[in-house]
């Protein structure tokens, strides 16, 4: 039966690694949790299975790295998307950091993450593209509006996620990378709600 379960795991990881239709809705980030979710029930130190399939961390703070990459991913999509259709200076520099700051974090995500066996999302969740492809039909003061709106919810939503990913994560690297981001992305909030109180007055 355990011989069953690891070849079905492994059968699974191939499929979700490689094997899906450029042309269907993928959401990378779920792939990645359900991939990460399968890992953490076949994992059995008794057993010897593929290096791939082993994971070194608990699921819980295998999902905070995912949520991690998948909010990076946006920032920097987004950010990109900031510094073409933005009209206000504040927002085009705004996305310019964004893009400079989360790509370094990404960067680093990454690497942790492969040394602790987590796979992370290779593209945006569907509600990212989503709010991605909302915010693409928008340019000038529209856009600007709509992005800093976004920004100060995504921003806002982070901070809890990664305040509480200091307080709770079990390895002690990503903890660490959580309490080093974490005034980064405070710093953020900062000059985004700056840019829309000046957007207001």
């Amino acid at each position: 039966m355990k011989t069953i379960t690891l070849i079905t795991a492994a059968a699974l990881f191939a499929l979700l690694q490689g094997c899906h239709n450029p042309d269907q809705k993928w959401d990378s980030k779920s792939s990645a949790d359900t991939l990460n979710n399968m890992k953490d029930s076949v994992a059995n130190p008794s057993v010897s299975i593929t290096k791939d399939l082993v994971m070194k961390v608990s699921k819980d703070d295998a999902r905070f790295a995912v949520e991690a990459a998948n909010g990076g991913l946006a920032e920097v999509e987004l950010g990109k998307l900031a510094q073409g259709r933005g009209a206000a200076t504040e927002v085009k520099e705004f996305g310019t950091m964004m893009v400079k700051d989360h790509s370094a974090a990404n960067e680093q995500l990454i690497a942790l993450a492969k040394s602790k066996g987590i796979s992370l999302p290779a593209t945006i969740s569907a509600s990212e593209q989503e709010l991605k492809d909302n915010l693409a039909k928008k340019s000038g003061k529209d856009f600007d509006q709509a992005y800093i709106k976004a920004m100060i919810k995504d921003h806002q939503q982070d901070i809890k996620a990664f305040a509480s990913a200091v307080r709770e994560l079990k390895d002690p690297e990503l903890k660490d990378f959580a309490a080093v981001t974490l005034p980064t992305l405070k710093m953020h909030l900062a000059a985004i709600e700056k840019i829309h109180e000046g957007n207001h007055e």
